[in-house]
């Protein structure tokens, strides 16, 4: 089943989460493949934007195969929206992250900070709408859950396309379970799609969600397994979860590594980082990990990756 958000009609209502260290554009790339019918690039602070820095030139980097690509952006002053809409062109759509509960984003009043202000999240909207960009925010339940209708109302008002909610509060971490309800809430209270988000991972998680949901947006559980979104829509057609395989897994870091040097956004410890997780699950995946974090080129990583014993 197709979803139209704004100016965008996805093939299905499976999306890939914006991820710090993780969504770049070779990821992003691969996740498509597998199935996602719209991904984000990592969550980007305005003020980097703007300085143009060469690591924030990568995060930003997108091809014409990349479609359709969302930019999630937060800042802290209506001047930094105003002044970034120039570089906003070539994304499909623009995601305002009003949910990041890192204390570093939140001192900056950025982040899951906003949902203090749906006032200033509105404002925001209405800046990227007026300068017609497809847009959407990605908040959490607040720090009072009786704030996100509040939140959600205003973003809605506003004239956003779409919205996110990651049933956490706003100061929750992984351990603390999505609270569903809430997006069944946000379903019944708005107009606009609902995009559900959090503790998806498997086909019948996802497929619960979607009851009360426009679209799912996976995260955690794709970090190391692009696959996911294949299992996914698997379990969707036929009621029947499949895995991922370690051969699955190791084929695609390999075709991750591959991206990642075509596009010229390979940095080593981020790549190390990743690695971990397409290596973790499996009988002697810690030992694989300690070896592989040692590794000092890509060269060495293809190499590794490629004389580890499916079997073992």
């Amino acid at each position: 089943m197709s979803l139209t958000i704004g100016q965008l009609k996805l093939k299905n209502r499976l999306l890939l989460a914006p991820m710090v260290d993780v969504t770049d554009l070779a990821y992003r790339s691969i996740c498509r493949e597998q199935g996602a019918a719209l991904a984000y690039t990592e969550m980007i602070n305005i003020g980097a934007i703007l300085h143009e820095n060469p690591k924030t030139s990568r995060m930003l980097r997108t091809s014409a195969h990349d479609r359709p690509v969302g930019i999630q952006i937060t800042g802290p002053t209506i001047t930094d929206f105003k002044k970034v809409i120039p570089h906003l062109k070539p994304f499909d759509l623009v995601d305002i992250n009003c949910g990041c509960p890192s204390v570093r984003i939140m001192d900056n009043a950025s982040g899951s900070y906003l949902l203090k202000t749906p006032l200033k999240i509105a404002r925001y909207i209405r800046i990227l709408k007026d300068a017609g960009y497809t847009t959407t925010a990605k908040i959490r339940l607040g720090f009072k859950k009786n704030n996100v209708l509040t939140v959600a109302k205003a973003v809605e008002k506003a004239g956003a396309d779409a919205i996110t909610l990651h049933a956490r509060m706003a100061h929750d971490s992984y351990n603390v379970p999505a609270d569903w309800k809430w997006i069944k809430q946000l379903k019944h209270e708005l107009g606009i799609p609902v995009i559900g988000n959090g503790d998806v991972s498997s086909g019948h998680s996802a497929a619960q969600m979607l009851e009360n949901a426009d679209a799912v947006m996976v995260a955690r559980a794709a970090i190391g397994n692009p696959l996911i979104f294949r299992n996914i829509q698997h379990y969707l057609k036929t009621g029947k979860e499949i895995e991922t395989s370690k051969p699955e897994r190791l084929q695609s870091f390999l075709q991750y590594l591959a991206l990642a040097e075509k596009h010229d956004i390979v940095e080593l410890p981020r790549i190390k980082s990743l690695g971990g997780y397409f290596l973790a699950g499996f009988p002697g995946a810690s030992q694989a990990r300690q070896q592989f974090m040692q590794l000092k080129t890509l060269e060495e990583m293809r190499a590794f990756i490629k004389s580890i014993d499916y079997n073992y």
